[in-house]
């Protein structure tokens, strides 16, 4: 594999340390809370500004439209909380008060898909991406390790307009460091290859570089994308691995529908129409489990995305759309 394993972190510190970062450069960033500070890691940046840190209580709409007013006024908020109430419960302020204002208003989405473990359903948000990607004006960013979490909070605070990171809670692989590039707008392509392409975002990059390493076993070359950059979106990169590969996988820790795979169809679509197969969760509510449990059970894993790269080149091979069954997929390890 082309990626070292450096170790384990949540990315949810990776957003907590941008958030110091961002503190420490302008001064007019604030930082909006909801009672989970600890969990959602804002509780690094009350310790170092107290003064520019406001808890509103359990009160998403409350919050959003406070961070609003102060983002009108000048200031850089951003309010944090579980992504199943900071994007869904506030949906009506999002789509109003912040993005059709275009409001400099920065959305921390904490504990976001299925891996945030025995919390259960409620607050295992995996719908978010779709809704979000669709209003005018939001950023959307899934970064896919604790460093690139930290890079992608501070890009967007030091953007301008309205934009929401997801993170979660869990410790997940880490892969990338401080010279990794990273550019809202770009996806990045980690292993080359023209056989196959494999997209992801979030968790579900390390598992497509694993993916790669088991479809390399059998002299499949696989280009691994990965796309942290849900919108905008690029179409470019995107296009080119359809072209070049001719068979798409995309990965997700979210519903299948209108998220990552979403945004991909969409592009190849309308500029290289190719095979997709789309690894995420299959229009379900999560369950309580340990992590790595529910990704299993989920079929959040590299063993469901080598799959899929097998039916898409075969889909594509075949010149038609029917999928056979694949039986070679290797055992877990």
């Amino acid at each position: 594999m082309a990626h070292e394993l450096l170790g384990q972190k949540p990315t949810r510190f990776g957003f907590g340390e941008g958030l110091v970062t961002l503190g420490e450069r302008h001064s007019n960033v604030i930082v909006l809370g909801g009672d989970i500070t600890g969990s959602v890691l804002t509780s690094m940046f009350k310790e170092k500004f107290p003064d520019r840190f406001f808890s509103i209580g359990i009160a998403e709409q409350n919050a959003t439209t406070i961070a609003a007013g102060l983002a009108l006024s000048g200031k850089i908020p951003f309010f944090a909380s579980y992504g199943a109430f900071c994007a869904l419960r506030n949906a009506d302020q999002l789509r109003i008060s912040v993005a059709y204002n275009e409001a400099n208003v920065k959305i921390g989405g904490g504990h976001a898909g299925i891996s945030v473990g025995p919390d259960g359903a409620t607050h295992q948000v995996l719908e978010e991406v779709a809704f979000l990607r669709t209003l005018p004006n939001m950023t959307m960013l899934v970064p896919a390790d604790f460093e690139e979490a930290r890079k992608a909070t501070i890009a967007m605070g030091e953007m301008h307009g309205p934009a929401y990171i997801r993170f979660g809670r869990s410790p997940v692989p880490m892969f990338t460091t401080e010279s990794s590039p990273f550019e809202i707008g770009k996806a990045q392509v980690l292993t080359d290859g023209t056989d196959v392409a494999l997209i992801a975002c979030g968790a579900m990059v390390w598992e497509s570089l694993l993916a790669a390493q088991e479809l390399a076993k059998k002299g499949i070359h696989a280009r691994v994308i990965n796309s942290p950059s849900i919108k905008p979106f690029d179409f470019a990169t995107v296009t080119q691995a359809a072209r070049d590969c001719g068979a798409i996988v995309t990965a997700e820790e979210h519903q299948v529908h209108g998220g990552l795979g979403g945004a991909v169809a969409e592009c190849t679509a309308k500029n290289a129409p190719v095979p997709i197969e789309f690894v995420g969760v299959k229009d379900s509510f999560g369950g309580s489990g340990e992590p790595e449990e529910l990704m299993v059970k989920f079929g959040l894993t590299w063993r469901e995305i080598y799959a899929s790269a097998l039916v898409a080149m075969d889909r594509r091979d075949r010149g038609s759309s029917g999928v056979r069954a694949i039986k070679d997929v290797p055992q877990a390890q």
